[in-house]
Formats: C-alpha cells, sequence, structure tokens
C-alpha cells in the first residue's frame, strides 16, 4: 500500500472518530436534557402516589436514594417546590431537599430545608420581611408559616441544630445569589415560624 494511501485511511479513521466523539457528546447534552425535564413529572407523580398512599414513601425511580417529602408554596411568589428527603448533592440536583438532622417537617424543634441559590431557591431573595408559606406534608395536611428572619449566616462559624421547642422553618441557601464561584461559606438563612391559615372571604350576592 502507497504512503498517499495511508495518509489517507489514517484521515478516514480521524474523522469517523471525531464524529463518534461529536454524537456521544450531542447524546450526553441531549440526556441532561431530558433528565431535566422528566425529573420534575416522576417527583410530582411519586407525591401523588405518596398523598394516595397515606403519605408512604415512594421513589420517583427505582434507583433513587430521595424521595418527595413535603411540598413548599410561596404565594406571593406564584411557585411551588417539592421537598425531597435528604440534602444531599444527588437529591439538591432535583429539588430542595430537607436536612435529615432537623427536626421533622411540621412538628417542634427547628426543620431545615436547603436548596441551590441559582435554581430551585433562587425565590429566597425576593421574600418580603412578612411573606406566608405554606407547607403540605405526606398526610395531606397543610401548615402555613410566616417569615420572621432574613440573615446572612457563616457556616464555617455557625452551624444549625435541631434543638427541641417551639416549631421553626428554617430555608437555606447558598450565598451571594450572583457568586461566580459556588461552595463559599456564606449562606442565606430564611426563618419562619407558624401562624394562622389566613380567612378566606366568602362573598355573597
Amino acid at each position: 500500500m502507497s504512503p498517499a494511501a495511508t495518509n489517507k485511511d489514517w484521515r478516514q479513521l480521524l474523522v469517523l472518530l471525531l464524529v463518534l466523539a461529536g454524537a456521544q457528546q450531542l447524546a450526553a447534552a441531549g440526556l441532561i436534557k431530558a433528565k431535566a425535564w422528566l425529573a420534575p413529572i416522576l417527583i410530582e407523580r411519586a407525591w401523588e402516589q405518596s398523598l394516595a398512599q397515606g403519605g408512604a414513601p415512594v421513589k420517583p425511580w427505582p434507583w433513587a436514594d430521595t424521595w418527595p417529602v413535603a411540598r413548599l408554596r410561596a404565594p406571593a411568589e406564584g411557585l411551588e417546590r417539592l421537598v425531597l428527603a435528604g440534602d444531599s448533592g444527588n437529591a439538591l440536583a432535583f429539588g430542595p431537599g430537607h436536612a435529615n438532622a432537623s427536626a421533622q417537617l411540621g412538628t417542634e424543634g427547628l426543620a431545615v430545608i436547603g436548596g441551590h441559590r441559582d435554581t430551585h431557591f433562587a425565590f429566597l431573595r425576593h421574600l418580603s420581611p412578612d411573606a406566608r408559606l405554606e407547607l403540605q406534608l405526606p398526610d395531606g395536611s397543610w401548615r402555613n408559616y410566616q417569615v420572621e428572619t432574613r440573615e446572612v449566616v457563616d457556616a464555617s462559624a455557625h452551624s444549625l441544630s435541631p434543638q427541641a421547642g417551639e416549631e421553626r422553618l428554617l430555608l437555606v441557601t447558598c450565598y451571594p445569589f450572583d457568586a461566580l464561584q459556588a461552595n463559599g461559606p456564606l449562606r442565606y438563612v430564611v426563618g419562619a415560624r407558624p401562624s394562622a391559615a389566613p380567612q378566606r372571604r366568602v362573598f355573597s350576592m
């Protein structure tokens, strides 16, 4: 075989390898987008199944290491988030997560929900000091909260502990919201306490 023919074969092989590498990258990107689109649907379905089963944990997909444990609403912002069990990186990739080391949601003590500042908990920066929050528990009941505090905390110098006592809900995310690098020590913490459900107006003709 002539040197010219050998070089041609190598060029063709190189082109083929580049095409396959490009196809693999496109497939990986497509898979990521598919997961981002499908995961919320599966998590919502798992939550509805959990409610129908009296609060039994239901995994959104068989190999998931988390499951929905509550539905969080911020009426003034017009949004809601399904809260997942645990605050590991795997859970937080799909939604805010309830810290296992904190108190159970809807009970006495300090319950902590964490979320990413640039996705699921980006709305925290817009919450007003007296904003109302709503939390649906696995048994289908709703708890109402009112925001009391908004503060920036250095996580390297302060730790959150689920102390006993009155019920309190903390929503935690990284800070600043527009930081170029993640995993800094600062946290934006929204504290809320239980409140009475707002009275609904009844209109008569």
